[in-house]
């Protein structure tokens, strides 16, 4: 016989049954389901609703069920619509009437909101951690290749010579932010619903402060109904993870290319590679396509849950069984995804002599043989047109600036001298870079020291 079932005369359909049931997705929350009531018998106790003896029995059969779901010894009933339902069956099936008492000044409404918050926090500080983790990896790689040079790319074309330290670090700062916004989340997120009842509070004195305490959270919510009915929290941290997902996705995206015998910069560890049942030949960064793969799969648990949000009257309605699937889900992608990307950069294999060597094709210089004559009086525009007709010339007779007869230069820049070759000098023209953040080596090394007291800071 279901809890509720006092005023209905029929039986429900098995196909509803089985429809209306969440209890295989909603299990993972019988930690938190557990715990809170164990904090809300003690506040029932508190204010004079539970007895010493019924406290004392409840204590005692929820730790017994907590321990027996986690060894194994107990499993639920598919009749159990859902994880509160199915404790509070335990519950009473092991000590009887008391067990009866423990939904007193609460409903499954405000129970599924605090579980699902507390269960979420717990996750998005693990979550943290694996960012942390990957930043980590990030900097110590980083710090190994400040002297190693690659071409930094526009619309994937070469545009001009960067450290590769330089590039790591511009995905350490895109996972910095993400990490912010994960802690930002969890701010947000950081209250009570718990004693707000199924909408309008209860009748009963609780004691809300008291369960805020016990359990950690921040602040206890303003409004019931809309402790019940929100789901903005999950709405914000699928954001995140989608903005995260994207960020790795990038990265893979660029894994993939730089990995190719076309560009060879990059080489994917057999750790992280998988091969064809055709072609003997083939090691595919698969870690990489997967990641970027996933990053549509996380974007969809966002706008399902967004979808299912947007014409809900207040407050709660069934739609919102929906909600935990979807961000169990794009918790579990994103986790792992953060954790194979710290593992496949932490082994990547960097080719530097094929980095450098592309370097020196596609005129990567001549931006700063433009900005060498705009510093020596010539207007930025005019020197623009004077260093494309010497690209023009070097295409025209297959060779590089460096490599242009210092005849042709004073041509087109009258006075020109030798120094025009220090000035396109490839290693020259990644130190010439000045701007607080640029790919100088001194600008770099400021980047690694801020990186490095940054994770310290945040542990």
């Amino acid at each position: 016989m279901k809890l509720w079932s006092g005023r209905f005369k029929e039986n429900t359909s098995e196909l509803m049954d089985r429809f209306n049931s969440s209890i295989g997705v909603d299990a993972r929350l019988y930690r938190e389901d557990i715990e809170g009531s164990l904090i809300h018998s003690e506040m029932l106790k508190n204010i004079g609703l539970l007895t010493n003896t019924e406290f004392q029995e409840i204590q005692e059969g929820l730790k017994a069920i907590l321990l027996g779901i986690e060894n194994g010894s107990l499993t639920f009933d598919p009749e159990d619509e859902d994880i509160h339902m199915a404790v509070e069956r335990l519950l009473s099936e092991r000590i009887g009437a008391a067990g009866k008492k423990l939904h007193t000044a609460r409903s499954r409404n405000d129970q599924v909101a605090f579980d699902l918050r507390w269960y979420l926090k717990k996750e998005i500080s693990k979550t943290k951690e694996l960012v942390h983790d990957l930043m980590g990896v990030l900097y110590e790689r980083a710090l190994e290749e400040t002297g190693t040079l690659m071409p930094g790319y526009t619309h994937l074309q070469r545009a001009q010579p960067i450290r590769l330290a330089f590039y790591l670090m511009a995905y350490f700062e895109m996972f910095k932010r993400d990490f912010k916004r994960l802690d930002n989340a969890y701010g947000l997120m950081d209250e009570l619903p718990l004693g707000a009842g199924a909408l309008a509070g209860t009748s009963y004195e609780t004691d809300r402060e008291f369960i805020r305490n016990r359990t950690g959270f921040e602040r206890v919510m303003a409004n019931a109904m809309d402790a019940v009915s929100d789901r903005d929290y999950l709405i914000e941290s699928a954001s995140v993870l989608s903005i995260g997902m994207m960020h790795l996705s990038r990265l893979s995206e660029e894994i993939i290319n730089y990995s190719s015998k076309e560009f060879a910069f990059f080489e994917v560890s057999e750790a992280f590679s998988t091969g064809s049942s055709i072609m003997p030949q083939k090691k595919n960064p698969d870690a990489a396509e997967l990641i970027r793969g996933k990053t549509a799969s996380v974007y969809g648990r966002l706008v399902s849950l967004m979808v299912m949000m947007k014409g809900l009257p207040l407050a709660y309605n069934k739609d919102m069984q929906e909600d935990k699937k979807q961000i169990f889900e794009a918790l579990a992608d994103y986790q792992i995804s953060l954790s194979v990307m710290t593992g496949m950069m932490a082994s990547m294999g960097f080719n530097r002599e094929n980095m450098l060597r592309a370097t020196s094709e596609g005129y990567l210089n001549a931006t700063d043989l433009a900005d060498h004559l705009a510093k020596k009086g010539m207007p930025f525009r005019e020197a623009h047109d004077v260093v494309g007709r010497l690209v023009a010339h070097g295409i025209k007779e297959g060779c590089a600036l460096e490599e242009i007869d210092l005849s042709v230069f004073r041509e087109l820049i009258p006075g020109a001298d030798e120094e025009v070759y220090e000035v396109l000098k490839i290693e020259n023209c990644v130190e010439s870079k000045r701007s607080r953040g640029s790919t100088n080596l001194e600008s770099v090394l400021d980047m690694l020291n801020r990186a490095q007291e940054w994770l310290e800071a945040v542990k």
